[in-house]
This record gives C-alpha cells, sequence and structure tokens, in this order.
C-alpha cells in the first residue's frame, strides 16, 4: 500500500526488503534491511514518529531529537506507534541480474568486489560444493549498461531463476537486465504472489563486515547438518547506522539468512549449533526471526542497551508493553 502511494507521487523509499508483503511499523521495529553495501536498513528512513506510551502520553519526536535513535527501533517495547514519517526520494528504476555457479574460492577472494558490484547484491547458496546464485540490482542511470556475461567465473542466466532451485520463478522479480520501477526490483518477489516458498521458518545473523569470510567459513564447517533442513541461505550487506537497537549500529554488516524447511524442533537444535560457531565473530541475530540467544548473551552485542532499557522503563513502568519475549531476548528477567 505503501509503495503504490509513493509510485503515485513519483518517489520513492531507498531500499526495500527482500518480501515486499511486510507491515512498514514491523520493518521498522526490527531494523529489516534489505541488501546493499552503501544502504542502511528501512528503518533509517524514519525522520519522524508518534507514540502513544501506556500512559496515554503521545511522543512525537524527530531525527536528532534526543532519544530519537532509541525510540525507533522500539521492538514493540516502548508504546503503540501511530504514525511514522519517511524519507523518500525520486523514483528510479532498476535491473538485475543472476550469475550462477560462483566457486568460494572466487567469492572468498573477491568477496569486496562481489558484494559492491550493484546497487544491491544477494548470495545465495545451499552450502554445497558451489555458490547457487549471486543477484545483482543495479540502479538505471544515464550511461550506458555495461552487460556483463560473467561474474568471476560465474556465468549470467539466460532465464529467470528463483533463489529457492527448482521452484517456478513466476512469482520472482524480473531478471535478465529488464529495467523496471525500484518498487518491482528491490524485492525478490512479486507482491501478487506467495512470497519465498510460502512454508518456512527463518533465522538471520548480522557481524561486522570485517568477519564476513570467516563466519562464511564457521557456517561452512557445519553444511552437513544444515543441508537437510535448509531450503536456501542468502548473504548480503547493510550498511552501518546510529539506531540503538539496530542489527546494524555502528558496523557496516554482513547478514547470513536462512530459510528452513517448517522443521521447529530440528532448526532450533540447529540454531544452538550455528550461534555457537558464530560468537567469534559478535553475530547480532535479526529480532523478526527465530534465534536462540537469550538476554544476557545479546547485551554485551548493543553498546547502547543499557539505554535503550532505561528508555522502557521510563516510558512502560508498568511493563504493559512487556511480554515473555522481550524479557527472555531483550530486558532480561530482572
Amino acid at each position: 500500500e505503501l509503495v503504490q502511494t509513493l509510485n503515485e507521487e513519483g518517489v520513492a523509499l531507498h531500499n526495500l526488503a527482500s518480501l515486499p508483503h511486510i507491515s512498514v511499523a514491523g520493518a521498522v521495529a526490527t531494523a529489516t534491511h534489505g541488501s546493499g553495501e552503501t544502504n542502511a536498513n528501512l528503518a533509517t528512513a524514519v525522520v519522524g514518529l508518534e507514540l502513544v506510551t501506556s500512559g496515554g502520553e503521545i511522543i512525537e519526536i524527530s531525527r536528532g531529537e534526543p532519544d530519537f535513535d532509541g525510540l525507533v527501533v522500539g521492538l514493540g517495547a516502548l508504546g503503540a506507534v501511530t504514525r511514522i514519517t519517511l524519507d523518500v526520494e525520486p523514483a528510479y528504476e532498476v535491473r538485475q541480474r543472476v550469475f550462477e555457479g560462483l566457486s568460494w574460492e572466487a567469492l572468498f577472494e573477491h568477496f569486496d568486489e562481489i558484494i559492491s558490484c550493484g546497487y544491491s547484491v544477494s548470495i545465495f547458496t545451499r552450502w554445497g560444493e558451489i555458490i547457487d546464485q549471486v543477484w545483482v540490482k543495479s540502479r538505471v542511470t544515464d550511461e550506458p549498461e555495461q552487460v556483463e556475461n560473467d561474474l568471476f567465473g560465474a556465468a549470467a542466466a539466460v532465464v529467470d531463476r528463483h533463489p529457492i532451485l527448482g521452484l517456478d520463478a513466476s512469482s520472482c522479480t524480473p531478471q535478465l537486465g529488464r529495467a523496471g520501477s525500484w518498487a518491482d526490483r528491490l524485492p525478490h518477489f512479486r507482491m501478487g504472489f506467495t512470497p519465498s516458498s510460502g512454508e518456512e521458518l527463518q533465522s538471520e545473523y548480522l557481524f561486522p563486515r570485517r568477519y564476513a569470510v570467516e563466519a562464511m567459513e564457521a557456517v561452512r564447517s557445519l553444511a552437513d547438518e544444515i543441508r537437510p533442513i535448509l531450503q536456501v541461505s542468502e548473504i548480503r550487506a547493510v550498511a552501518a547506522d546510529r539506531l540503538w537497537m539496530s542489527m546494524n549500529y555502528g558496523q557496516d554488516t554482513v547478514g547470513i539468512h536462512f530459510t528452513w524447511k517448517p522443521e521447529r524442533d530440528a532448526v532450533e537444535d540447529m540454531l544452538v549449533q550455528l550461534e555457537t560457531a558464530l560468537v567469534p565473530y559478535e553475530a547480532r541475530p535479526h529480532w523478526g526471526k527465530l534465534f536462540n540467544a537469550n538476554a544476557e548473551a545479546i547485551a554485551p552485542l548493543y553498546e547502547r542497551m543499557p539505554d535503550f532499557v532505561r528508555l522502557v522503563e521510563r516510558l512502560d513502568p508498568r511493563g504493559a508493553f512487556c511480554n515473555s519475549w522481550l524479557k527472555a531476548r531483550v530486558l532480561g528477567e530482572s
């Protein structure tokens, strides 16, 4: 609905998430992101916020004011968000191409070049011998397009692809370099279709970009256990921001996303192994997806966590918005 309204006005957001089937408030509250090494997550587009606290107070706050950076990614803990004002820019077009069969050696040797070869880049893998696909989304400019048929040994696809091998690509946004609206290219999936596979669980871990290769190697060490319950993984970059509870606070990040088969017990067992393997790389779990870590483990990863807890205590002193998830994952049980 937002995208349609923006298109009617000839304006656009700087980025979109992989799935368009999400709410604006939910994307903002959980720092849901999209892809692109120079693109910060969707919450960074917020310039103004209106919030109703549990005491009935209406808070109106704008970017640059005290506590604004703590209120935006609020995790539902601060109050009911009733209005959001977003940065927009003139509408633009994007084209995307898919490259297939990238070797791990090429990815590790040329990671910075690959992750920065488009406005938004997504690497899809099932942690096998090779990387299945690299999706490169580029903004259309007045300059002639430089058509590449090879990306460090990966061949350009000649038909549209689905990120999950074997699934029909008709639900995906157009590829093969066909230019189209930002809103019809930045997501991987079309709004009118079931997103991804439709039956899935999701997890994601984001860590400082300097750890990208080591973190991928750590996940590859678990490949034999991961593959039986995995549909696909997506590797992508997100730019740093200053929002206190954002997974990208203070650091450019790389995220490893997992689209799991709907096998809850097996996935939760796998998350314990994954999180243990990723501890050395300061991996922050995506707030809106499945993870195992508790508040005690997560707190050291967020420099502004104490400030956020104080903000929660001030705006919601009676705990009306608190729940078991917030206690277990964010605020602690005290």
